[in-house]
């Protein structure tokens, strides 16, 4: 019994944390306990060398001194400052007003502004509680079905945790080892496509069931021109000629920076290329509306001027942070502080930034940063243990034994990451699962990037897993439970049931799952840069030979190049041929002191 107690430490200490989570115990102090107590377990039984502790204070100042984790508090700030700014209620009332003469455009407006929130304040809580108290109520007064007002905005919010610069992505980037400039540059084209996959199920609902997404009434339309048309013929015209600059730009970007650098550049990475081309066209945008403003030209309508200048902040602060660090002028934690700063500049634009906002804030940023260190505190004395009894050797042979290879290794992983996410949140699965993961995964040949991408997306369902789903529990904080009376309609409007959030939530779940198997089908949507591998064995190594100035050339060998010379082998002592050399070298010897 003793025996098999001390061959199988590893997974009886994997099955006891989870014994310490379902109990209910925090699970900061479920890693440290379950940690500490298999520590002193295995030294008692001689299976854990006692000078294994010895590590542990290395360990907990390694965390202190870790950057890296710099941006999570940076980032965490900068989303609570734009959040009590007013831009997303400014971005919502603009973008609504702007799809809303469509079926369904209120939802789309939704889904776009928390694709933009989440690329400017990286905080899921943030996104939901914004959208849920602004546009759950306007939603609901022109009669959205809950179910799909309350899956919208609560999957919306989720995109800030796969679109840069997300917190998770930093705490992946943590564990598995590599940059977070690679992990936010890999997340980039992932996030649009999921971005386009919620707007794609909205356009099918308003298809299939146009009473579930009705239109906007002509009276709420308020951003109407004076003879009463709508203005988006000039907001068209003016996306068209900035996109058309835009695409001009990405296409011909190489050549623009050779012409720049001065030097020949054959190939600019995706991203980069991206986020400058967008630079480029919402600047144009940007510079006819300002001229269009102070010439008064009347070319574009007020719409268009809405848009416009309530695009420009986000996207500029976006550009502030993302730009800078796709294009290696900033660290991931140089643009947290950059945003941050901007934030705090936004704010004060707007007249928002108050004593009491900003101590709100920084008690909140104080918080989170405090519950991820201490849970990666924990964490550290968990795998300290874990790896003394060998427990990823353990979790390694699980893993490498499935069959399939590769794909049967994502498939299980997947699964795995998928049930665990109905009883913890991401930031657990960050330091708990993925440290066991990374080394099979990376002893299998999986590019950790792109793997660490694969799990983000799949982690965005710990948040909207019915019944224990973080934004679920967000947007009920802000959702009506009881009957109330609209201010503008004076109609009585009945309250969001919690059942109608968990179901509205169930179809963007799928759709998150179908982005994981887009991403294990077509590797190539993680944009990466590709390391480039040298087969050693075919490696050939040429030792050229200066031939002296006025030396004519050796037979066979052009007078202007170094003669490759071929060398060959010494011959075996006691050949025939060793023997003769040996002759002919005494002879030249001989022949010399003669001459002396």
């Amino acid at each position: 019994m003793f025996d098999l107690i001390a061959h199988n430490l590893a997974p009886i200490m994997f099955v006891g944390l989870f014994v310490f989570l379902l109990i209910g115990f925090p699970v900061a102090f479920s890693l440290g306990a379950c940690g500490l107590a298999f520590a002193v377990i295995g030294i008692s039984m001689g299976v854990l060398p006692e000078s294994l502790m010895q590590a542990l204070p290395l360990r907990l100042f390694g965390i202190m001194q870790n950057d890296t984790l710099l941006a999570i508090p940076f980032f965490t700030l900068m989303g609570l400052i734009l959040e009590r700014s007013g831009m997303a209620e400014d971005l919502l009332d603009t973008i609504g007003q702007l799809f809303g003469p469509l079926r369904g455009g209120l939802a789309i407006a939704v889904i776009l502004v928390g694709a933009l929130l989440a690329a400017t304040t990286g905080v899921v809580a943030a996104s939901v509680i914004s959208m849920g108290l602004i546009s759950l109520p306007i939603m609901l007064r022109y009669g959205y079905d809950r179910r799909i007002a309350s899956g919208v905005i609560a999957a919306s919010g989720t995109l800030a945790q796969i679109i840069p610069p997300s917190l998770v992505l930093i705490v992946l980037a943590d564990q598995l080892g590599r940059s977070v400039g690679d992990m936010y540059k890999g997340a980039f084209i992932p996030g649009f496509i999921l971005t386009g996959l919620y707007v794609g199920y909205v356009v099918l609902v308003a298809v299939f069931k146009p009473a579930h997404t009705p239109a906007l009434p002509l009276e709420a339309r308020v951003f109407r021109e004076t003879n009463g048309n709508s203005g988006t013929p000039s907001l068209l015209v003016l996306t068209i000629i900035s996109t058309a600059a835009a695409v001009m730009f990405g296409k011909n970007y190489a050549q623009i920076q050779t012409w720049w650098k001065g030097t020949e550049v054959t190939s600019v990475a995706t991203d980069e290329t991206i986020v400058v081309s967008m630079v480029v066209g919402v600047g144009l945008a940007f510079i006819i509306a300002v001229i269009n403003k102070v010439a008064r030209l009347g070319l574009l309508s007020r719409i268009a001027e809405r848009v416009t200048f309530v695009l420009i902040p986000p996207l500029f602060l976006i550009f502030l942070v993302l730009g800078t660090i796709f294009l290696g002028i900033a660290t991931p934690t140089e643009g947290g502080a950059m945003g941050a700063l901007g934030a705090f500049a936004m704010a004060m634009a707007r007249k928002r930034l108050s004593f009491s906002l900003l101590k709100q804030a920084l008690n909140t940023t104080t918080k989170l940063s405090c519950f991820v260190l201490f849970i990666l505190i924990g964490a550290t004395m968990f795998g300290l243990t874990f790896q003394g009894v060998d427990g990823p050797k353990w979790v390694e042979h699980l893993l490498t034994g499935l069959p399939g290879g590769q794909l049967g290794f994502l498939i299980v992983v997947n699964i795995l990451i998928f049930v665990l996410a109905f009883f913890l949140d991401f930031f657990e699965l960050s330091f708990i699962v993925v440290p066991l993961l990374a080394p099979v995964a990376d002893k299998l040949g999986i590019d950790l990037v792109w793997f660490g991408v694969l799990l983000a997306v799949n982690m965005q369902t710990s948040f909207m897993h019915p019944p224990f789903g973080f934004a679920l529990f967000y947007l009920r904080s802000v959702a009506p439970d009881k009957p109330y009376v609209d201010r503008i309609t004076k109609q009585p409007i009945a309250p969001v049931t919690t059942g109608q959030i968990y179901w509205g939530a169930v179809p963007f779940v799928c759709l998150q799952i179908i982005m994981v198997g887009l991403i294990i089908a077509f590797p190539d949507i993680v944009s990466r840069d590709k390391e480039v591998k040298y087969d050693l064995d075919k490696v050939k190594i040429e030792m050229p030979v200066e031939t002296p100035l006025g030396t004519p050339a050796m037979p066979g060998v052009p007078a202007s190049g170094a003669p490759s010379v071929d060398l060959k082998p010494e011959p075996l002592p006691g050949s025939a041929e060793a023997d003769k050399s040996a002759e002919e070298e005494q002879k030249k010897i001989d022949e010399l002191f003669n001459k002396k």
